[in-house]
């Protein structure tokens, strides 16, 4: 059977429990079961296609995990169009916030940006949820921009995603509700867990070998580090994603907008410039007049100055709004998670990372396959010869362990960084009007090009002022 093959009867087989009928004519489905989780990669792949089905049945879907070992994978496995609906914490509490605050972010620039990636039922049902919790979720975002490392979120924020994976610890502390209930037992899950869910309508207990490569021994802080710090470096990736659509979506209009109604409005200003120093020379007595006049000049040189400080090329009035595929993007965030500069052991390091990122950022606004897949093979190749493996004993546990807390530490600024970046790009003119266009286009107008007819209206009325005698 191949592995697609494989998670498809997987999920076929959970769903059963979930949604299929009894046995027995009129008897109910039992609350509670028992499945083996089988392969770990064929149980990830089902896990993130139930939680699709989930959100398309209009359900909510809680996994309890043992450890944070498959927490890295699963997010890599969601749908990118529902990720933001999904929230994956590890177990440690700051660990969790810094997630938390991560996925806060990535919720809340999808739902500003009001792309095709954030349309349909799951989409309309959590838009109804917020405005129904519209306090509760102010103040999460609230909690989450004061970034109080050691401040807990408000209580039920959690319950805000329709889908959360969460430990144990915290799906207990927090009683989380929900309709669907999946108990992963890949490393030791108290007793009491393994039984159906209180709240829940139905309880599915996957159990794995003991051994997997996914248990993290008790006490084990360098390790328990790093997969903290792999779930972190998920989130990060995921944000660093959102953050290059929306720069690359905004960098794409400003193009149309400076081809299409920049120039006009530059040539608008200097008529009406020219208009009002010729209304000035009519009556050189006049105050106002020769006020307006300077008023209208120093508009003009703005519009000048602004139009020649543009960077980017100016695009055909036709050209296509920027909507990478969503394979470019998984190949993005992908390439995020590995090359990230705040994954980095040294500076040295960091400074080679920092190319690569900015070079895979590049390639993503250009909606370059090819140019990505060269920076993967950058990547490769820096793997095997500019770090290699120390040929002298590993450090001690307690530097390996400060490292990774330093790392953490770069994550978790980087994020808040992200954070702001988006805050302050939706609050721009600019993205004002994006937005504007954006919702135009879907009323089936053309907001720029209507923009465009009525600057040209205006500077064929002011030449013909102009050219008016006297």
């Amino acid at each position: 059977m191949d592995c697609a093959a494989g998670i498809a009867t997987t999920l076929d087989d959970w769903l059963r429990h979930f949604t299929g009928p009894a046995g027995r004519p009129g008897a109910a489905a039992p609350a509670f079961a028992r499945a083996p989780a089988g392969d770990p990669a064929v149980a990830v792949a089902a896990l993130a296609a139930l939680a699709a089905e989930a959100l398309a049945r209009e359900r909510t879907l809680l996994i309890v995990s043992a450890d944070d070992g498959l927490l890295p994978e699963f997010s890599n496995a969601l749908d990118l169009r529902l990720r933001p609906l999904c929230l994956v914490l590890p177990g440690a509490a700051h660990a969790g916030h810094i997630a938390l605050r991560a996925t806060l972010a990535l919720l809340k620039s999808r739902l500003t940006r009001a792309a095709a990636d954030s349309e349909g039922p799951a989409w309309g049902a959590l838009r109804a949820r917020l405005q129904a919790e519209d306090a509760l979720w102010r103040a999460g975002l609230a909690w989450s921009a004061r970034g109080i490392e050691r401040e807990a979120p408000p209580a039920g924020l959690h319950d805000l995603f329709p889908v959360r994976i969460l430990p144990w610890s915290i799906a207990q502390n927090h009683g989380a509700l929900a309709d669907w209930v999946i108990l992963l037992q890949t490393g030791p899950l108290p007793a009491r867990f393994c039984t159906a869910w209180p709240g829940a309508q139905r309880t599915l207990l996957l159990w794995a070998a003991p051994g997997g490569a996914s248990e993290i021994a008790p006490g084990d802080e360098t390790m328990r580090l790093r997969a903290e710090l792999d779930v972190l470096g998920q989130e990060l990736a995921e944000l660093e994603l959102e953050l290059a659509t929306a720069q690359g979506e905004v960098a794409a209009f400003a193009a149309r907008y400076h081809a299409q109604v920049a120039g006009r409005m530059t040539e608008l200003d200097r008529l009406q410039a020219d208009l009002a120093r010729a209304r000035t020379m009519r009556a050189p007595a006049d105050a106002g007049l020769r006020q307006e006049a300077q008023r209208a000049q120093a508009r003009a040189e703005r519009s000048q100055r602004e139009d020649r400080a543009f960077d980017g090329s100016p695009a055909p009035a036709g050209t296509a709004a920027f909507a990478p595929p969503d394979d470019l993007k998984k190949r993005f965030r992908q390439l995020a998670q590995k090359i990230h500069p705040d994954r980095a052991a040294d500076e040295a390091e960091r400074a080679w990372r920092t190319q690569l990122m900015s070079e895979a950022n590049r390639a993503y606004r250009a909606g370059d396959a090819a140019a990505l897949e060269e920076v993967f093979a950058l990547w490769r190749e820096g793997q095997q010869q500019p770090f290699p493996a120390p040929a002298v004993p590993p450090a001690p546990t307690s530097e390996r362990g400060a490292a990774r807390r330093a790392q953490l530490a770069a994550v978790r600024r980087r994020i808040a960084v992200i954070g702001a970046e988006l805050d302050r790009l939706y609050g721009s003119k600019l993205y004002e009007l994006f937005a504007a266009a954006r919702l135009a286009a879907r009323q089936g107008r053309d907001l720029l090009a209507e923009m465009a007819q009525r600057l040209d209206a205006q500077i064929a009325q002011a030449r013909a002022e102009l050219d008016m005698p006297g």
